[in-house]
């Protein structure tokens, strides 16, 4: 749940569906922390569907990677009714700061894992994990040193899971080019590549904004 006014500005939080979405988890005496939690559980039936595509071909193959699309937006999802419960609904607690990002790591751990070892290139998996990771780290080191929260691309958390959703669903074409798992090894080189881009951007967003803070060390 997010704890803070310093959010990922997200236009999908103004939109109707999403406020009665977010009054109707309040009613129901959901906590975001809750909704955190599942985030968790997305991820984790995201990254088992990415897992099971490499062993299985035909209609079973389509329905896991229509499983895997679904359940990288479920967990988007999670991620926006989490802080609106918390913030609009008035549901903040003290640990909030807590689960609304250590959930958002075992997620893209989940995915990304999931779908490296899916293709057979688990490191592939690991290196497109462990940098989104880092993206989220740059972003929380710069909040510690009293910096606002940084959410620039260009593979910030939204772009990622664009990413390999749009991936699952073109591999479902695959066939009809004799291919398989192109589009996902495509998919995690663009995550990796482009979050280390990110991680990189924003370190170097950082140490400007530091440098130029009142007080700042001389150097």
């Amino acid at each position: 749940m997010t704890t803070s006014s310093d959010r990922r500005p997200l236009s999908s939080r103004n939109t109707g569906w999403a406020r009665a979405a977010a009054r109707w988890l309040t009613s129901a005496g959901i906590t975001p922390n809750q909704i955190s939690i599942a985030s968790i559980a997305m991820g984790a039936l995201a990254g088992l569907s990415f897992w099971g595509v490499g062993s299985t071909d035909g209609g079973l193959r389509i329905i896991l990677l229509l499983a895997a699309a679904l359940f990288c937006q479920l967990r988007l999802l999670c991620n926006l009714f989490d802080g609106m419960v918390a913030i609009e609904g008035g549901k903040q607690s003290r640990d909030g700061a807590f689960w609304n990002e250590f959930p958002d790591r075992i997620a893209d751990l989940a995915i990304f894992l999931g779908a490296g070892y899916g293709i057979g290139l688990p490191a592939l998996g690991w290196a497109a994990a462990a940098l989104a990771i880092l993206t989220a780290y740059t972003r929380e080191l710069g909040r510690a040193c009293g910096v606002a929260a940084d959410f620039s691309g260009p593979m910030a958390k939204q772009h990622r899971m664009a990413t390999i959703t749009l991936a699952s669903l073109l591999s479902i074409a695959e066939p009809v080019w004799d291919g398989r798992n192109h589009v996902l090894t495509v998919a995690l080189w663009i995550v990796a590549i482009g979050s280390g881009v990110t991680a990189f951007r924003r370190a170097m967003r950082l140490v400007l904004a530091l440098g130029s803070s009142p007080g700042a060390p001389p150097q």
